[in-house]
This record gives structure tokens, C-alpha cells and sequence, in this order.
């Protein structure tokens, strides 16, 4: 098992704060990002139900701001089973396991809808048993973030030709690239514990990710503008290892799938309560919010004409990708 049993001194030092069961396991939580935002939200729900539906006999910590490791570090870890559970971005998973890229194309998750019937149906069931073998990771759980809008600290963007000149960084994840590349620039792949610096430090000019996720790592102190772009909804599966999941008994299990189906239902509605809120908080600390020109037409024509092609192959064939449009009811691709 990938955690350790208590000895006699931590079971009594335990008991004295947390008044826990004798037999109780703290597992370890990595987190990519700090505290307010969707991930942290995911985390407590489920450390809440875990204990609950374990009466205490199971609980966990959560680790922020990436003290565990760099998202992509966090798969590999839990994968060798060195880490017990992670919470990060789905484009740090997909070069593990390429089928759930899907979900990271632009333009294919147009609402929080979209993403809870994907991640909660028989397209999230089928993604969840490719990542186990593709991976030798678990996902339990889904944080809803919102759509990656778009920041950087040189003027507005409303069109394709606004972005010309910036330096944009993106994570190390090709579908993401090649959406920047579609627009007319190249964008610089950074790893997430690098970002903030980077845009202090105006080695780049911006980034995106969900309101919530700007909110929480407090990139309004380097950032001053906002685009409303919705290329990719972030969706932030929570994983666990597949060694320690197998270890435990049927029981434990199923407790752990309970607990993370509770934390993602508590995602979708920690989303729905807070990230109007967050973005009129980011807005009273001088963030300027815009919206592309023309309904995003220009930026959707250019992401999917040339990007959706170059990526079949990728996910697993035009057929994956057609199966998640047609259970959201939209236009298949030839």
C-alpha cells in the first residue's frame, strides 16, 4: 500500500487533534493550485465524504500549490504508487492517456452542462477505463473550473490580430499548442510552477486559465487584461493511484467512488455559486474583461478547421471525438 501505517506516537498525537479511529489512513492530495479555487473546492468535498462514509476510518490532506510535485510529476508519481491521490488539469493527464485529449479540444465543451454530461456518462465511464490502463491511475472525480479566458499585461484582445504580439504561455500539451498555432502565433509550453514568475517577470505576456484558477494562483497582481475566449472548458479529473485502489478492499472502494462522486456534484455547484462572484472581485482589482469580436466566430473557424483534423489520430480515431459531439447532441465531422 502506498500509505504508511501509523505508529503508536502518531496514532496518539492524531487522536489528540483529530479525535480519528486508531485504524485511521491519511492519504496524501496533491494540488496544483492554492487556496479559493476549484481544485481546493474538489479536495475538501472529498476529503469530507471520504470520512464520512468511512466513519473516520479513512481521511486525507491536501497539499497546494504543487508542494507535491508538478501536475504531470503528480500522474508518474501516482502511477508508481509514491503518491496516493492528485488533482490537475485534464491537459496534464492526456499525454498519459490520450483518448481523455477529447475533452481538450477546442471548442468541443461549450457549458458547465456539456462537461458534467461528458464526465458523468458512459463517454466519462469509458475515459476513466483507459486512463486506469492507460496510466495506472484512477480518475474519481471531476473539478469544474470554467472556461481557460485568456490574460496578459499589455492591452485588450477582441480579435485574432490582437494576439500578434504577444508572448503567450500555454501548458506542455500539443492540442493546446497547435489551437495557438491555428491563430497565428507560436505560444511558449511552460510548466505550471514556472507560470507566475514568468509573468511577473515578463518572460511572457499571458496565459489562460478559468477565472477561478486566475482568482486563486492571484494573477490579477500581474495581469491586467481579461478575453472571455472559451476554446477549452477545464475540467479537472481527481485521480487516484490504481496500486493503492486495488489494495484496498470492495468495500474501501467503493467508498472512495462515493466519496468522489460527491465532491464532483459539490464541483458543479461550487462553480454555478462562485465564479460570477470571482470575476467581479477580479474586476473591483482592476482587471479589464473583454469579449472577442463577433461571438469568437474567427477564433472558433481557425481552432477547429485546422486543429480538430490534426488530432484523430491522436485521441483514437475521428470516431472518438464524434461519439462526445453526438452525446451532446451537436454536428458529427466527416
Amino acid at each position: 500500500m502506498t500509505f504508511k501505517a501509523l505508529s503508536g506516537a502518531m496514532v496518539a498525537a492524531l487522536l489528540a487533534t483529530t479525535a480519528l479511529p486508531v485504524s485511521a489512513k491519511e492519504f496524501r492530495v496533491a494540488v496544483g493550485d492554492g487556496a479559493g479555487g476549484t481544485q481546493e473546492a474538489l479536495g475538501l468535498a472529498f476529503v469530507e465524504a471520504l470520512e464520512a462514509k468511512t466513519g473516520g476510518a479513512h481521511t486525507a490532506k491536501l497539499f497546494l500549490n504543487g508542494q507535491l510535485g508538478d501536475e504531470q510529476d503528480t500522474v508518474s508519481a501516482a502511477a508508481t504508487g509514491t503518491l496516493d491521490f492528485s488533482i490537475l488539469a485534464i491537459n496534464n493527464i492526456t499525454p498519459f492517456s490520450p483518448s481523455v485529449g477529447t475533452l481538450t479540444l477546442p471548442y468541443v465543451i461549450l457549458s458547465l452542462e456539456d462537461a458534467e454530461n461528458i464526465t458523468q456518462g458512459e463517454i466519462g465511464r469509458q475515459m476513466v477505463d483507459k486512463t486506469v490502463e492507460d496510466a495506472g491511475v484512477r480518475i474519481i472525480g471531476w473539478a469544474y473550473s470554467g472556461f481557460r479566458v485568456l490574460t496578459n499585461s499589455k492591452h485588450p484582445v477582441t480579435t485574432v490580430a490582437d494576439l500578434q504580439d504577444l508572448v503567450i504561455r500555454v501548458p506542455k500539451n500539443e492540442i493546446m499548442i497547435e489551437t495557438y498555432k491555428s491563430w497565428g502565433i507560436n505560444p511558449t509550453p511552460m510548466a505550471w510552477g514556472e507560470t507566475f514568475a514568468a509573468l511577473q517577470q515578463k518572460v511572457v505576456d499571458g496565459q489562460d486559465n478559468p477565472y477561478m484558477t486566475v482568482y486563486a494562483m492571484k494573477f490579477d497582481e500581474v495581469q491586467k487584461y481579461v478575453t472571455n475566449i472559451r476554446y477549452i472548458f477545464s475540467i479537472e479529473p481527481l485521480i487516484v493511484s490504481e496500486s493503492l485502489f486495488q489494495s484496498l478492499s470492495a468495500e474501501e472502494q467503493q467508498q472512495v467512488l462515493d466519496a468522489g462522486h460527491e465532491a464532483t456534484l459539490a464541483s458543479g455547484a461550487f462553480l454555478r455559486a462562485e465564479e460570477a462572484k470571482i470575476k467581479s472581485e477580479l474586476a473591483a482589482r482592476g482587471m479589464e474583461i473583454s469579449d472577442p469580436a463577433d461571438g469568437e466566430q474567427e477564433f472558433i473557424d481557425l481552432a477547429t478547421a485546422k486543429v480538430w483534423p490534426k488530432f484523430y489520430d491522436t485521441i483514437g480515431g475521428k470516431e472518438v471525438l464524434n461519439g462526445v459531439l453526438t452525446a451532446l447532441g451537436r454536428s458529427t465531422v466527416e
